[in-house]
């Protein structure tokens, strides 16, 4: 019996990041849903409890942001791992749920290497890394 591949959710408003971090994602070998909103975003979490992570944009229309949803998620949903990107300011460290946060532009390994770190969080160099602020991944 094959592991199932980890899902993430990919929550971003500009069509063509979405599609395309999903792909950068899928071809890393983890299965990436796609929503555009933070009401699809919720919908998707609600009807998929395999979702491991959730990678969402900050800035997006609809009933709440990115950070909002990120808090959401986290008091509803506490076992998803959370990593939220903006290309605008850098959030204040204490409205980042997990302490990451990825900039835009990003590249596509820098945002796997998040996820993977993430989900080996259980090891002191990411604690140390997330206590003391944000964990940095490349840029463009």
């Amino acid at each position: 019996m094959t592991a199932q591949p980890v899902m993430v959710l990919v929550v971003e408003d500009e069509a063509l990041l979405l599609f395309s971090i999903a792909e950068d994602l899928r071809a890393e070998g983890f299965e990436a849903l796609e929503a555009s909103n933070a009401d699809e975003a919720v919908r998707l979490i609600e009807a998929n409890p395999r979702i491991e992570f959730l990678f969402t944009d900050i800035d997006m229309p609809g009933s709440m942001d990115g950070l909002k949803l990120a808090a959401a998620v986290r008091n509803r949903w506490p076992p998803i791992k959370i990593i939220v990107t903006s290309g605008k300011a850098k959030p204040r460290d204490e409205d980042l749920p997990d302490g990451i946060f990825v900039s835009k532009p990003y590249v596509a390994h820098g945002v796997v290497a998040a996820f993977k770190s993430s989900s080996t969080s259980r090891s002191s160099e990411l604690s140390s890394r997330t206590k003391a602020g944000t964990l940095t991944v490349p840029a463009l």
